[in-house]
């Protein structure tokens, strides 16, 4: 009862971070690689130059999030959201209409600013101000918006493809943010905390303070969770950029492999549910040192399998480690270093991520074209996964005690 007391109770803004979620959607790597084949046929790419393309504008966008990030310090999200949609509309039209390959790294750039980037932040940091004690189940309900993303997008899309050209699709895309716009704008018409930058309104972190940018990138902790951060993006990222690549190595039908998408949101959202109840009641310290193990398992499975059920398994396995994503590292920024800067750290660990979803299909784009199977690859991801996990038992080890 106490759930669905909360739910009712914050339903106009746990809304508005389920939108915000779901219409980053359009700028998150599992959508855009849905057209992956398409891009490259139209602008004649190879693996390498597709991935280089895609690592350079998400680099940039990752550079560009240090500023935009931070202000969400500033402006409060009714303003920032109308115009960082309006920028993700112009972005889709942008891939739409455009007609050179030279200009793909600034449409890659836009798409990935405005929507992984921009829009998900707005909608960690809203929820992390929004609610102090119920901060993750708020954070695990406003990631519902992304796991109906994963479920029904890619899906769609891929059927949409056989019919409707992919730059129409775009379109549509665009049209869906545009219309968003005032759907936002009317559910924050009554902010829930309207001194929301108020002195009152504050989480302090370590040493019961809070503590701004450089303090944050002067402490050891912030760069003990940097493969942490780093890893889910680039190799999540990668494993849905290279998805038609993949089912081809194992000579399985794109379509066939997209089908197990909807299972793998469905126990995502359920392990984003599971986190946030486990993160209200145990803090994000007990938790966040082992959410990446599963990950480790699930890369192994991806090298090894011979078969979808057994790649499902994988799946299982990396849905549990991108349901804790979507809240333990969010919370970990305003439960260790509070509230009051949140926006500009929460902005550099996002950079962080950016950054890690730029290289993640750069890396292996690269090593397909010199010849390294992206079976193999996997493989040392998972070694990977198994270094960030232990940098954060390190670091949370050692600094943990000081919340």
């Amino acid at each position: 009862m106490a759930f669905f007391s909360f739910l009712l109770g914050n339903f106009r803004w746990l809304s508005v971070g389920i939108l915000l979620t779901f219409l980053s959607s359009f700028g998150q790597t599992f959508f855009i690689s849905i057209f992956s084949g398409e891009i490259r046929e139209t602008f004649s790419l190879s693996h390498g130059a597709w991935g280089g393309i895609y690592t350079l504008g998400t680099g940039a966008s990752a550079a560009v999030m240090l500023w935009s990030g931070a202000l969400t310090d500033l402006y409060r999200t009714r303003v920032l959201s109308v115009i960082v949609l309006l920028a993700l509309a112009s972005a889709c039209l942008a891939m739409a209409l455009n007609p050179w390959a030279a200009m793909l790294p600034f449409v890659i750039f836009a798409l990935r600013l405005c929507g992984q980037g921009m829009m998900s932040h707005l909608a960690v940091v809203s929820m992390s101000r929004w609610f102090i004690a119920s901060r993750g189940r708020a954070l695990s309900i406003a990631g519902l918006g992304i796991a109906l993303g994963e479920a029904v997008l890619p899906v769609s899309f891929v059927s949409l493809l056989l019919i409707v050209d992919w730059r129409w699709l775009w379109v549509i895309v665009a049209g869906v943010s545009v219309v968003a716009i005032p759907v936002i704008v009317v559910l924050l018409m009554q902010e829930r905390t309207p001194q929301s930058h108020a002195e009152t309104d504050i989480s302090y972190g370590m040493d019961k303070r809070h503590w701004t940018r450089m303090e944050a990138l002067r402490h050891p902790l912030f760069w003990f969770m940097v493969p942490a951060i780093l890893g889910p993006a680039a190799f999540g990222t990668a494993f849905f950029f290279q998805q038609v690549h993949f089912a081809t190595v194992k000579g399985w039908a794109h379509f066939d492999l997209v089908a197990l998408f909807p299972i793998y949101t469905a126990v995502t959202f359920g392990a984003m549910l599971l986190s946030g109840w486990m993160l209200d009641k145990f803090g994000t310290a007990r938790l966040i040192p082992w959410f990446q193990l599963p990950a480790v398992l699930a890369f192994a499975i991806y090298c090894f399998s011979e078969s979808l059920s057994t790649t499902l398994i994988g799946l299982l396995c990396m849905a549990l480690t991108t349901g804790a994503n979507n809240t333990l590292p969010n919370a970990f920024w305003a439960e260790f270093y509070g509230t009051r800067n949140l926006g500009a750290i929460k902005a550099t660990a996002a950079a962080v991520m950016v950054l890690g979803s730029a290289l993640g299909p750069g890396i292996t784009g690269g090593l397909i074209d010199f010849g390294v199977g992206i079976e193999m690859q996997y493989l040392g991801v998972a070694g990977y996964f198994i270094a960030a996990t232990v940098f954060m038992v390190i670091g949370v080890g050692r600094y943990g005690g000081r919340l």
